[in-house]
């Protein structure tokens, strides 16, 4: 089942997003939540972030995995991932730090990192909702089109797209790391349930080709039309 909801405002998006996220917490408190970074869930985390200030979200039992992290960047860096989710959710509700996971960026062995991922999340039971954004190029987390969709925890070298789309958080385009370690799409596509959003004229048109298009992994987040249960919120502004 795909569920397309439009809204006018980015403001809408987040908050309907931000409603479906809660109704997984209400439902199963210990539930597991995929998490996404950039732009796009910021608002929906805002949300969050008060309905649990206001005592109507309990966070003490939720385990989270996240899609990605640069590699090169430990979680001190205020552009590491770690950092972003610390800033714009963990520290302002009452998850346990302790159930937050985000793949190593600087582990020394990258590919024990990504098999050590791919094991938690399939110890966890799989992810019961992952919440997605979409680039520009129809990444979902840093899976970037290729030859081929990938199952498993795997690093990446970042498009320039990406690298171009992401060089507003930096200084530079120059100090955007060149890889990043992702979670593969056997994870995401095993979620009981996908929350992908979007925002803005500017993601109208890979949104279409995402769903609407052929399945391909140039264009990644296409593989989404096979999941039995997704919502797509997309706001035009």
């Amino acid at each position: 089942m795909m569920k397309f909801i439009t809204v006018k405002t980015y403001e809408e998006l987040s908050k309907k997003a931000a409603s479906i996220i809660a109704s997984q917490v209400i439902l199963k408190p210990n539930c597991v939540l995929g998490l996404a970074t950039g732009s796009s869930p910021v608002g929906t985390y805002k949300n969050l972030i008060k309905w649990c200030a206001d005592g109507d979200l309990d966070f003490s039992a939720v385990r989270s995995i996240n899609l990605d992290e640069y590699i090169g960047l430990d979680g001190t860096h205020e552009q590491s991932y770690r950092y972003f989710m610390n800033d714009n959710l963990f520290n302002h509700v009452n998850i346990d730090k302790a159930n937050t996971y985000v793949p190593s960026g600087i582990a020394t062995d990258l590919d024990a990192e990504c098999k050590a991922y791919d094991a938690r999340v399939e110890a966890f039971g799989g992810i019961d909702l992952q919440l997605l954004g979409i680039g520009l190029d129809g990444h979902i987390g840093f899976n970037e089109p290729c030859d081929e969709f990938v199952k498993g925890t795997n690093v990446v070298e970042l498009d320039e797209s990406t690298i171009e789309a992401n060089a507003r958080f930096f200084d530079s385009a120059d100090e955007v790391p060149k890889k990043a370690i992702t979670l593969g799409m056997g994870a995401i596509m095993q979620a009981k349930a996908v929350l992908l959003i979007a925002n803005g004229e500017k993601k109208r048109e890979i949104v279409e080709k995402a769903f609407f298009g052929p399945i391909t992994p140039m264009v990644p987040a296409s593989i989404l039309q096979l999941h039995p249960n997704v919502t797509v919120i997309f706001s035009e502004n």
